[in-house]
């Protein structure tokens, strides 16, 4: 998974979905945001969406080291 190469917008976008819901803030519309920019690059990049979420959720939540 770690081979996708994310938009940086879509890495940060989720990064601040993932701090909203530790603070118990995530709202609706984020959270749909969120999949739309999901679903967006999977289409454009011929992967599968839950590929395409399971890395980018590994990434924001789980950073190798020096990242």
């Amino acid at each position: 998974m770690s081979d996708i190469n994310f938009p940086a917008e879509l890495v940060e976008l989720e990064r601040s979905a993932w701090e909203a819901a530790q603070r118990g803030e995530l709202t609706p519309e984020l959270a749909a945001e969120v999949q739309a920019g999901i679903t967006a690059h999977a289409e454009a990049s011929g992967l599968d969406r839950y590929t395409v979420e399971m890395g980018l959720k590994r990434i924001v939540r789980h950073p190798e080291p020096g990242t």
